[in-house]
């Protein structure tokens, strides 16, 4: 891989374009599959998608310390990772086949025998992948997004051809994933094959296991904290999940956002520079606070368009709003706190005085987190929401946003007693300023009923605030600049 100067703010628009644009080809998708499926094979596809994440839960266990190895140029830390995350995805994959008897009739999916034996590939694809980006993201993040990209066309292109010309139904969608990540991995293989000519460091793999106890430790605690979300049907009625996945979906766009910091980690790793993260914060914030002020606004339309019904959701959408910025927000200080831990500096991960740092709080937030949240919750839902909801659905986002901002103040405490950030307060004045102006526009114009209708309103609303910020922001101005000067030049290399 050859190494060079991370470029913090050409890497972040590249990985905020690729996930803009993956919102398209994700809605195309799922458009295809729906329009061309029975509403049993539909239902079976769900059931595909509840099982999976269990058998890639640990896909981001080892690429946590692969990536921190590979960033300070630990030699042949990129091979040791990709083959050491490569074992654990066949474990994993051999683990899912040795229970394929069990789930085939425990879910009745006897007829879906050949799409849930392909998915066995599409396990250890994940993993691969994971390594992969691991390894570029440390020295060339951008790279990460043109995989992205290229991943997304090809998945709707052949969903397309297998689906809809070769009536495959659910094995399409399933091979269009897996022939998609294919292509992702060898555009990614491309891109380190100089690394895989190194050794493999078995010390290392030794180092990451005793490392990876403590990402396992975290992923528990965010699966603890995700519990609230099975009360909601529990308590609150069987609908009452509709009214947060209608309003999940849009409020997510925001977090999108936090993709604009995604080189900041592995520069801060490399470099260590306060102020790549003063410039993180502004890219970050330019998008997300007009993104988060516009759902806000607009709430009413995002949640018509997909069905009149989920209009009702409308408060539970804003409440996710906020809850987007909040968690983009702590999205960057937890880049920040990890990017300045040098625990491992020297290739070793000593356990001991990992969990006495500052990395361990932060392992240890989600379970802070449902301290908050479990009881809470349960507490609110059987004494005042029971049966009721949409009443309960606005009580479960209401807590698990109070407790995100919670997390986040102790997250705001421990990088800003660790190292002194400059907040650029200018430039974020400025960002509301503008989407101000765009809030009062869009709140003014009668909302729209219609997809086509609402994302005009959108992109109108988008132009004006893009508008005044370049007028009243000299750095705006400078940054695009920069970016398009760096796009440019990229493509005239290519040509």
């Amino acid at each position: 891989m050859k190494k060079k100067e991370i470029r913090l703010q050409y890497s972040g628009f590249v990985l905020f374009a690729a996930k803009l644009l993956s919102v398209a080809t994700g809605i195309a998708f799922t458009f295809i599959v729906v329009r061309s499926v029975s509403q049993i094979d539909y239902g079976t596809w769900g059931t595909f998608n509840i099982i999976m994440p269990y058998f890639i839960l640990l896909s981001t266990a080892f690429p946590f310390w692969i990536m921190r190895f590979v960033a300070r140029d630990k030699e042949g830390a990129a091979k040791t990772g990709i083959f050491a995350n490569m074992l654990l995805g066949i474990a994993a994959a051999l683990v899912y086949l040795a229970l394929f008897p069990l789930l085939i009739p425990t879910f009745d999916l006897g007829n879906y025998v050949l799409l849930f034996s392909v998915a066995a590939i599409y396990i250890i694809e994940n993993y691969f992948v994971a390594a992969l980006e691991a390894c570029i993201q440390a020295q060339r993040p951008h790279f990460v997004g043109y995989g992205l990209l290229v991943g997304e066309v090809c998945k709707v292109l052949l969903a397309f051809i297998l689906i809809i010309e070769f009536q495959f139904s659910l094995l399409g969608a399933l091979l269009s994933i897996v022939i998609a990540f294919a292509v992702r991995i060898a555009f990614y293989i491309k891109e380190v094959i100089a690394e895989l000519k190194k050794k493999i460091a078995f010390n290392y793999i030794r180092e990451w296991v005793k490392g990876s106890t403590f990402n396992i430790y975290n992923i528990i605690g965010d699966r603890i904290a995700a519990i609230i979300f099975l009360m909601l049907p529990i308590y609150g009625g069987e609908i009452a999940p509709s009214y947060y996945q209608a309003a999940i979906i849009i409020a997510n766009v925001i977090t999108y956002s936090t993709f604009l910091a995604y080189a900041l980690y592995p520069k801060l790793l490399a470099e260590n520079k306060m102020e790549d993260v003063t410039t993180a914060i502004k890219m970050v914030m330019m998008f997300a606070i007009p993104m988060t002020i516009g759902v806000l606004v607009m709430a009413d339309s995002y949640l018509v368009i997909q069905k009149e019904v989920y209009k009702d959701a409308t408060p539970v959408l804003m409440i996710l709003g906020i809850d987007a910025l909040i968690l983009t927000v702590s999205n960057i200080y937890a880049s920040t706190l990890y990017g300045i831990e040098k625990i491992d500096e020297k290739a070793k991960i000593p356990f001991k005085q990992v969990a006495k740092s500052r990395m361990f709080i932060a392992f240890s937030l989600p379970y802070a987190h449902s301290a908050i949240t479990l009881p809470t919750t349960f507490y609110l839902l059987t004494n005042f929401a029971r049966n009721q909801p949409l009443l309960a659905t606005i009580y479960v986002t209401t807590v698990n946003t109070v407790a995100h901002f919670t997390m986040f103040i102790v997250l705001y405490a421990l990088v800003h007693k660790a190292v002194k950030i400059k907040i650029p307060w200018k430039a974020i004045a400025k960002y509301v300023l503008a989407s101000t102006f765009m809030a009062a526009f869009l709140f003014v114009t009668p909302h729209p009923k219609t997809i086509f209708l609402t994302i005009g309103m959108t992109v109108i609303g988008g132009i004006i605030y893009s508008a005044i910020l370049l007028v009243i922001d000299r750095e705006a101005r400078t940054l695009i600049k920069t970016v398009l000067h760096e796009t440019i030049n990229k493509l005239k290399k290519k040509v």
